[in-house]
């Protein structure tokens, strides 16, 4: 039961189910929920059908610090919500954020304590936005209008040197973007831990000028459709810091040719629906660091080859690696007679 206005003291409201598919039996009335002014934390699930436009009322929630709000694909902000200067973490299904009012002081839209801004829809970094948001480190974008990479101003990314951690996705399925294209107006900071790409349609000798040079890059997934073209050669001197590779979904991949020293601390590498793949290089074996593979739904090849680098390893006295395929029943009556105390294989 939704709280009253007489609990305007309330400074904790969670009512979400992150198991829930539909909020429409399990909505509240934003309406209702912006009048308890005193929340600090809010996570609530919401029907959008019922709601017209997001509520202005929002702002009066002056010391709200946390903002989630589940059920809601296509909400766009009011904006107030550049008057909400205790903002620390914000997450809708997909929000649409306004560009911040015109005029006023120069530190009067800032929202300073502001952390994570996470499932932005088509949001455009533009240089008035980018500096209203200056320590934000996680970020979330998704698009599906798309008019080229230029329009989104992500150039103006670089701006943010608190960021760690970015995700960028492309949904449209109408207008696919030019390849090279994200490369040409992208600009990461240096601070950049995690990247997350889908969709991003971009060749993968392309990912040498802008992602393989990130000094603190730890964590880098590929997803679907983010990295197109058979090859990709890695070079030297670039993923200094990179403890996680994940490619999955570019099923265009054929063969990667890299070198131990490409990768020099890399830990996990994590393999998914790469059917294409002719074979993990042997040389990624001879990384010290290295921990796990996991292939999901990758070709027999590439899984026999997995086991090749686990033996050629074990010989030489490392059995500190780990080696797990998931796979169809037909591959697993093909793969079973690799299985050992090091390498799984199991039905997917």
């Amino acid at each position: 039961v939704l709280p009253s206005p007489s609990f305007r003291l309330l400074r904790v409201l969670k009512a979400v189910d992150e198991n829930l598919y539909s909020y429409e039996e399990n909505s509240y009335s934003l309406e209702d929920v912006f009048r308890l002014v005193n929340l600090r934390f809010l996570a609530i699930g919401a029907d959008w059908r019922q709601i017209p436009t997001f509520p202005s009322s929002v702002y009066l929630l002056w010391n709200l610090q946390t903002l989630i709000v589940k059920g809601i694909d296509d909400a766009v902000a009011p904006p107030e919500i550049w008057k909400m200067p205790q903002l620390r973490h914000v997450q809708f299904d997909q929000l649409e954020m306004p560009d911040p009012p015109p005029g006023g002081q120069d530190d009067e839209f800032v929202l300073g304590n502001l952390q994570t801004l996470l499932e932005i829809r088509n949001f455009r970094c533009g240089e008035e936005v980018v500096k209203r948001i200056p320590n934000v480190n996680k970020l979330q974008i998704c698009c599906n209008e798309f008019e080229g990479f230029s329009s989104y101003c992500l150039n103006n990314l670089g701006r943010l040197c608190k960021l760690e951690s970015l995700r960028f996705s492309l949904y449209s399925l109408i207008k696919k973007p030019n390849r090279n294209d994200l490369m040409q107006n992208l600009i990461l900071p240096n601070s950049l831990k995690k990247l997350t790409l889908y969709g991003t349609n971009q060749y993968w000798e392309d990912m040498k000028t802008k992602i393989g040079l990130l000094p603190n890059l730890q964590v880098l997934k590929l997803k679907e459709n983010s990295f197109v073209g058979p090859e990709w050669e890695t070079a030297e001197g670039q993923f200094c810091s990179l403890r996680f590779l994940q490619i999955f979904g570019c099923r265009d991949l054929e063969c990667w040719t890299t070198d131990s020293t490409h990768f020099p601390r890399l830990e996990h590498l994590d393999l998914q629906y790469l059917d294409k793949l002719e074979e993990i290089p042997s040389c990624i074996g001879e990384i010290s660091s290295l921990e796990s593979i996991y292939l999901e739904i990758c070709s027999d090849a590439a899984v026999i080859s997995a086991k090749r680098i686990l033996d050629e390893q074990e010989e030489l006295g490392n059995s500190g690696i780990r080696v797990r395929a998931q796979v169809f029943q037909e591959s697993k009556e093909n793969l079973e007679s690799l299985v050992g105390p090091n390498f799984q294989v199991e039905t997917w």
